[in-house]
């Protein structure tokens, strides 16, 4: 039995706690808001599915160096949290998706920085609810750690399949700027365009993805699984993507949802990383315009529309051509 850690009781963070219990791991759920179902054990942010009696809940983060630590916050909060807490676990495990807004980097970066211990990217196609209730999932757990193994054989559980990749820096681009096409294609659908539209988003999004995160030092054959093109596929077509309602709300209502969408914070931050490449990103760029409201839908379409006319797959695979 491994004792693990899991800060952050979102969504997410509290199915994989679940998860990880009916593995029969020793598990604690570290967060602010754990007092209000302590007793109930009903997390509305996992709503449908108790939190079982087993796993500790704790307000406070306390790790050993026994402890795997899944790092389960906010990406715009990860590098405050880890300063504040400066934990001392045996390894530790980002589950979120974003890139910093303030910094640029990703969580790989962040977690270098600030822990001494070895880190890994736990990311791919998922939705919590899934996770929470036992559905088949297959994540990638990325890391250039030989305790990759140890930590891809402790944390896959029967329903919870993970697979190894030594590209973090991939992994964790995949899942971030998945976020950022699944809004596009949340405006898409939300303003009528329609699904042709929506399937050139994704396949011309997967190209931006492949651009800028080679550019980046991806490996290219990490955006084509799980991390990348598999997390794309989930996002970019399910209601249950707060990143696609997103869209969808803006698209349709011309308004957005309160629920916390790391893809608007994305979209900014790569577009900057993206222009310092020398890399063009025009539905990311599109995407940052229309969150921020510097465009409005119809004007960000138009300047898609009216882009020159080019090549298709070398553009997409090779990062000299940044077209």
């Amino acid at each position: 039995m491994s004792k693990i850690t899991v800060a952050g009781a979102g969504a997410f963070g509290s199915a994989l706690a679940v998860a990880l219990d009916m593995a029969d791991h020793d598990v604690t759920l570290v967060g602010r808001s754990v007092d209000a179902f302590r007793e109930s054990r009903d997390n509305p942010r996992l709503a449908g599915v108790p939190i079982p009696q087993r796993i500790k809940l704790s307000t406070s983060l306390e790790v050993t160096g026994d402890d795997l630590l899944l790092l389960a916050v906010p990406m715009q909060s990860l590098a405050e949290y880890l300063s504040e807490t400066a934990p001392r676990p045996k390894a530790a495990i980002a589950c979120c998706k974003g890139v910093d807004l303030a910094t640029g980097r990703g969580p790989s970066a962040i977690m270098r920085d600030a822990l001494d211990c070895p880190s890994a990217i736990l990311t791919g196609p998922s939705f919590a609810a899934d996770i929470a209730r036992g559905l088949p999932t297959a994540l990638v757990v990325a890391t250039q750690d030989p305790m990759g193994p140890e930590l891809q054989e402790t944390l896959s559980t029967d329903t919870l399949r993970l697979y190894l990749s030594d590209d973090p820096i991939g992994a964790e681009l995949g899942g971030a700027l998945k976020n950022v096409i699944a809004i596009a294609c949340g405006l898409c659908i939300g303003a009528g365009i329609g699904e042709s539209a929506r399937a050139a988003l994704m396949t011309r999004g997967m190209a931006e993805i492949l651009r800028v995160s080679v550019a980046l030092g991806a490996k290219p054959e990490t955006l084509a699984g799980l991390a990348g093109f598999g997390d794309l596929a989930l996002t970019c077509t399910s209601e249950q993507s707060r990143n696609f309602s997103l869209g969808l709300s803006i698209g349709g209502k011309g308004e957005a949802p309160k629920a916390t969408t790391e893809g608007r914070h994305t979209a900014r931050a790569i577009v900057k990383l993206a222009e310092a490449k020398g890399v063009e990103m025009p539905i990311a760029k599109m995407v940052a315009g229309v969150v921020e409201g510097k465009l409005t839908l119809e004007e960000a379409l138009s300047l898609l529309l009216s882009r020159p006319l080019t090549k298709e797959w070398p553009y997409a695979y090779r990062p000299d051509l940044h077209r």
